[in-house]
């Protein structure tokens, strides 16, 4: 339930970091650091996740050879290499974000993409009658992923106003999309692709606000 609270505060010690080192250094450096931030204050767990999805669920295997593919503490070539691509594109559209939505952006990405895990959660099925996945699973209740959904909400619209609602419905989208190919590889989710969902979900908030402030679009 604490998943997107701890994403906020996650975004706002980045933002303050972000403010702080904008008046010594460029904000290409600036990135840099906010990217590597959002992978040191989770431990690196969400980026582990990731390269773990991707060599799983890439090629064609059975299910339980993929689910034993994912346990591998070793990454393999496929998976180093989407996971490079993830942090490119997150630090691209991070850097074509104007000055003036920076610090919204970087306070909402992280909280959204937590909102994200959650939904996953609460919605998809666990691959594993043990793990990671079913634990949290059997922590979440309906009240808490309403209380959630409708607090991520808010602060779309707080952020962002009309412009918060697209990027809510782009990030809602990825979120779901990505949990049923990944269920219909793996047959549910694991503690793996809870985190893989978390750093699609922030390259697709970064992106979408690039879009939006590209073409003018915030209001």
């Amino acid at each position: 339930m604490f998943f997107p609270l701890i994403g906020l505060l996650i975004g706002l010690v980045l933002a303050g970091i972000d403010f702080l080192l904008s008046y010594i250094l460029p904000s290409s450096i600036i990135n840099v650091i906010i990217i590597t931030g959002l992978a040191v204050l989770s431990g690196g767990l969400h980026l582990d996740g990731l390269a773990d999805t991707i060599d799983g669920t890439c090629g064609s295997r059975s299910r339980e050879e993929r689910l034993e593919i994912m346990r591998d503490s070793r990454i393999g070539s496929i998976g180093a290499l989407g996971l490079t691509l993830i942090l490119l594109i997150q630090f691209i559209t991070l850097n074509s974000i104007p000055d003036e939505y920076r610090m919204g952006v970087i306070i909402l990405a992280p909280a959204l993409s937590r909102w994200a895990m959650v939904n996953a959660i609460f919605v998809y099925p666990c691959a594993r009658p043990d793990g990671l996945g079913k634990n949290f699973k059997g922590q979440l209740i309906g009240l808490e992923y309403a209380l959630d959904t409708v607090a991520s909400i808010l602060l779309c619209l707080i952020l962002f106003k009309l412009g918060g609602v697209v990027i809510m419905a782009a990030v809602w989208l990825t979120a779901d999309l990505s949990s049923i190919l990944i269920s219909r590889k793996l047959g549910g989710m694991t503690g793996d692709t809870y985190g893989a969902i978390n750093e699609f979900v922030v390259m697709v908030v970064f992106l979408v606000l690039s879009l939006l402030a590209f073409n003018g679009w915030l209001l």
